[in-house]
């Protein structure tokens, strides 16, 4: 991390990250894509999230979350930025004359090697299934369904661990604390997701906020009664109502998830609750 002398008041407080150990060629041009901003509208320009817009122009890196190049080894040879993600990136030259990019696991350098499939060694950076991978191994890049590809544990940091193995399921305790089970054919890359310090950053003026594409937030006690349920009143008063949408949804406290699909592969939530599995 880098911080500032404090020449301005908001420079106090700034930190950003040190890139020095990037390297310093560009993306490769093959694994690159144009990237169009919606600016939290849907297909007919409606506003489904607020407070997005603007922000700096960006390039998506194709990253290879399939990890599906089975028993054909690589090597690293660079460590890049990504701006679509709190993660680095890294470059893999594969036997075969293939490269692709793959998320940076901690401790994984230009020059190591890497490898996916059933057969691969307990090593960062590698990706097996979830069967073959000792139980107290941190992974990420975890897939939900065999062959669709790594859903969850992707940021900056992530990690989860690989509990116990029963029958067809892998149990692991994600990085918000709940314990679930995920199909035993899974691929999972060994490794905590680098660029730990990410979560140390502070943005510290407006300017960064919209460089990001993250628009003004608001309140809703500053707005009119018309504008918002917490609006209007005298002096600072939401009105006796409880914390609340702009439509009047409640915010806090009121359950708003229907489908329930995957709950009975979840065997403790994040609230630390018991669930019972079938």
């Amino acid at each position: 991390m880098k911080s500032f002398k404090p020449y301005t008041p908001s420079r106090r407080f700034i930190t950003v990250e040190d890139f020095s150990g990037l390297s310093k060629t560009g993306p490769l041009k093959s694994l690159v894509t144009g990237k169009r901003k919606s600016a939290g509208r849907n297909n007919s320009g409606m506003i489904m999230v607020r407070h997005q817009g603007g922000g700096h122009k960006q390039a998506y890196r194709q990253i290879d979350f399939r990890r599906d190049k089975t028993g054909v080894p690589g090597k690293v040879v660079s460590i890049e930025y990504d701006p679509n993600r709190s993660a680095r990136i890294a470059l893999i030259n594969y036997a075969d004359g293939d490269k692709r990019y793959i998320l940076q696991p901690e401790g994984l350098k230009i020059g190591d090697s890497v490898v996916a499939g059933p057969e691969a060694d307990i090593k960062v950076g590698n990706a097996l299934p979830l069967h073959r991978i000792p139980e107290g191994t941190m992974v990420h890049n975890l897939e939900l369904m065999p062959g669709r590809g790594g859903k969850m544990v992707r940021s900056a940091g992530a990690a989860a661990q690989v509990m116990a193995k029963e029958g067809d399921y892998v149990q692991l305790r994600m990085p918000s604390g709940e314990i679930r089970q995920v199909e035993r054919e899974c691929l999972a890359t060994v490794g905590q997701v680098g660029n730990l310090n990410h979560e140390n950053v502070v943005l510290g003026n407006a300017g960064r906020s919209r460089h990001l594409g993250i628009r003004p937030d608001v309140r809703g006690t500053a707005m009119n009664a018309v504008d918002h349920p917490h609006g209007g009143g005298r002096g600072r008063s939401k009105g006796n109502n409880q914390p609340r949408s702009p439509w009047n949804q409640p915010a806090k406290g009121y359950k708003t998830r229907s489908k329930k699909i995957w709950d009975w592969m979840i065997l403790k939530h994040r609230s630390k609750q018991a669930v019972t599995t079938l």
